[in-house]
């Protein structure tokens, strides 16, 4: 390789790593160009009201389920499976995530003892670490942790269904005028 190549190549790297200054903090106004740009995004999804809707609900329906890694393919399906918006249910699992997993998960579970009954389960944040920590806590903790999931989606998918449609309406009504 002859030396004129390494210089070139060497200008080239120490170009690309050099740091903007404004890298380090956002300001307001790329804060506020970030959400008008989103908001702009929303208004542009193309679908009725109710299609909208159906693809929230299905991702809050999906969000509220233990199993992180697959809840954006079963809100795609069951957005498929009931006409939904598909973008807007990959999008609305998000009501999960690592902060808010956890707490929810722990209400989920109190929610599923309460209603099956089995008041002889504890709840601990690191039996959640792994899948099999949580197989040895038994069937009955599955159980009513899924009887949980299933039953607070539900109300929660039911409710983001006529909030979103609600929010739907109103936003392009508002943009009509």
């Amino acid at each position: 390789m002859s030396s004129n190549m390494r210089q070139r190549r060497l200008n080239v790297s120490s170009q690309s790593t050099s740091v903007s200054p404004r890298r380090g903090k956002r300001s307001q106004k790329d804060w506020r160009r970030r959400w008008r740009y989103f908001y702009l995004r929303f208004l542009r999804l193309r679908g009725t009201p109710e299609a909208i809707a159906r693809g929230a609900a299905a991702g809050v329906f999906a969000g509220w389920f233990p199993l992180i890694a697959t809840q954006m393919a079963v809100a795609i399906l069951l957005a498929a499976l009931i006409k939904g918006n598909k973008i807007v249910a990959a999008a609305a699992t998000w009501v999960s995530n690592p902060l808010t997993s956890i707490p929810i998960y722990a209400f989920n579970f109190h929610v599923g003892r309460w209603l099956l009954g089995s008041h002889d389960q504890s709840f601990s944040g690191e039996s959640l670490s792994s899948w099999e920590g949580m197989m040895q806590m038994g069937t009955v903790f599955l159980a009513d942790l899924l009887v949980g999931c299933f039953v607070v989606g539900s109300l929660c998918s039911v409710g983001s269904y006529f909030l979103c449609l609600w929010f739907v309406r109103r936003v392009r009504d508002k943009r009509r005028y």
